[in-house]
């Protein structure tokens, strides 16, 4: 990758449904040439896809909560059945399998009201094996971003 596909990059993270015409003008490139690199960059699998941000609070999901769990075996078959249950659950939009101390998989959830979370967190109770779970709630979102720092000139501070 070069400099002109960051600046791909970097605009189509911004604006994912930019029209070629203007990607192209804003890189300096043609327009076949944008498309191009663009293609180029879905077959090397930089780009894995597109998507359209929703507003959660417009759709009644007001609430978000990190669940750590802490489980007793860690064995390749325990995660291959934990992945299947998560995948079973819109409602958790991520998660993660984590080092150090509190946790070892951390799971965060969108839901509509405390008492659904509840309900939730009841079904994971009763077809998981863990050791502890760990509920916090998020208050307030101060940083919620989906572009990555591509820039190949900045560092971090």
């Amino acid at each position: 990758m070069d400099v002109t596909d960051y600046k791909i990059l970097s605009q189509i993270q911004k604006k994912a449904d930019i029209p070629l015409v203007d990607l192209a003008n804003l890189i300096g490139l043609s327009k076949t040439a944008c498309w191009n690199r663009l293609r180029r960059l879905e077959e090397d699998g930089v780009i894995i896809g597109k998507f359209v941000q929703l507003n959660r609070f417009s759709l009644n999901l007001p609430i978000v909560v990190f669940l750590a769990i802490t489980v007793r075996r860690h064995s390749k078959e325990w995660v291959k059945q934990f992945q299947f249950l998560i995948d079973q659950y819109p409602e958790i939009i991520e998660a993660h399998r984590l080092t150090g101390e509190g946790a070892d998989y951390q799971l965060k959830i969108v839901c509509s009201s405390i008492e659904s979370y509840d309900k939730l967190q009841q079904a994971l109770i009763e077809r998981i094996e863990f050791n502890s779970m760990s509920t916090r709630i998020s208050l307030s979102e101060l940083k919620n971003i989906n572009t990555l720092p591509i820039a190949p000139e900045k560092t971090a501070i």
